[in-house]
């Protein structure tokens, strides 16, 4: 398993079969909006809870996800999140977190990869936790969590982020690759639909900011310091970067979009004008480069005192770039900066189809 490997034909791909669990809810609704046209895979099943199995898809959802739901999936059946049920080999896990934890490891141990979105598995130091762009070697730990765990050859889980932390850790990589991070701080404004839906109630939101996310602080602390990580030595697992983080999350009454504010102590020092040249000059690794989710710039620096909202529509890398400005010299640490992100796609559904398709480069998918 060679995860910094870019040398296979795409040419040769062919369509693979994937499922969509919790496809009914905001999340699963993103990945069947991304999926839909995907030249190396094919929707095949859409799988959900007991109460909407067997039944028409368009019938079942409350579609939040613009547009109207795709013809192609509208009179499809849902089947229930049962590993039995979907034959699938690829799944995309949307499933709410109070569920995710024994369905995704149901799935693995039925020799099916789960690409998830949900937390539950996150922080096993035998889980890749993976931003394509980031830390693709990552990947290289399924094969001790096949081991780990008895799990058939093929079986495994690989997750994304949470919408804040991806932001965050893309902002972030290009500085902490070239100077190196001991420090940050950062505050979150985030987006409604963050919350999926019903999400928040309107009386509460509109015309205030929510100073708690629940969960938020702890889930952006933590998953930074995994992804700015590393494979640890010998051990087959990650080994989270020793990086102090302390975070402060709010709800804002925003549609779409997470802005982050962060400020930075640097391990080597650097100037607020080295800082941005290596975030401007920053493609991410190659491996994921080129693939039909990725951006051509993973991360834009805007000088516009406004920088404006990365794009949402799903063709070649919308909604997938985030934009980073108001780089500039900090009193306390070292730089601060400013990054906003598209939290319902790169910070979620987005996250896990282009992980999917760096398996593909990577030759990592079920055979």
């Amino acid at each position: 398993m060679n995860p910094v490997s870019n040398e296979r034909d795409r040419s040769q791909v062919r369509k693979r079969p994937v499922a969509v669990l919790g496809a009914t809810g905001a999340v699963g609704q993103t990945f069947i909006r991304l999926l839909e046209n995907h030249p190396w895979f094919e929707l095949a099943e859409v799988a959900a809870s007991e109460r909407s199995a067997g039944r028409k898809y368009g019938e079942a959802v409350r579609w939040v996800s613009g547009g109207q739901v795709p013809e192609s999936v509208a009179s499809r059946t849902i089947v229930a999140c049962d590993p039995g049920k979907v034959s699938s080999d690829i799944v995309f896990s949307a499933l709410d977190s109070s569920v995710a934890g024994e369905a995704e490891l149901a799935f693995a141990a039925a020799g099916k990869l789960v690409l998830s979105n949900a937390k539950n598995h996150r922080m096993a130091p035998d889980v890749p936790l993976v931003i394509a762009e980031v830390n693709p070697d990552h990947l290289r730990v399924l094969e001790t969590q096949r081991r780990n765990r008895g799990w058939q050859d093929g079986g495994g889980i690989v997750t994304n982020g949470n919408c804040s932390a991806i932001v965050t850790a893309l902002a972030l990589a290009p500085i902490h690759e070239r100077f190196g991070i001991t420090d940050v701080f950062v505050s979150t404004m985030q987006a409604v639909s963050g919350a999926g839906y019903p999400g928040v109630a309107s009386l509460d939101i509109l015309g205030n900011v929510i100073p708690f996310i629940n969960d938020e602080e702890d889930k952006l602390e933590t998953e930074l310091c995994k992804f700015l990580g590393s494979l640890g030595n010998g051990t087959g697992e990650i080994v989270s970067a020793p990086i102090a983080v302390s975070a402060h999350c709010n709800r804002v009454p925003v549609e779409n979009g997470h802005t982050v504010c962060l400020s930075v102590r640097l391990r080597d020092r650097a100037t607020a004008g080295e800082v941005e040249a290596a975030v401007h000059e920053w493609r991410g690794a190659g491996v994921a480069r080129g693939l039909p989710s990725s951006p051509e710039r993973p991360v834009e620096v805007i000088d516009a005192a406004d920088r404006p909202q990365p794009r949402r529509d799903v063709q070649r890398g919308g909604g997938m770039t985030v934009v980073v400005g108001r780089i500039r010299a900090d009193s306390l640490f070292d730089v601060k900066l400013v990054a906003m992100g598209d939290n319902v796609v790169r910070g979620a559904a987005g996250a896990s189809v282009l992980n999917a398709e760096l398996m593909v480069n990577c030759g990592l998918l079920p055979r």
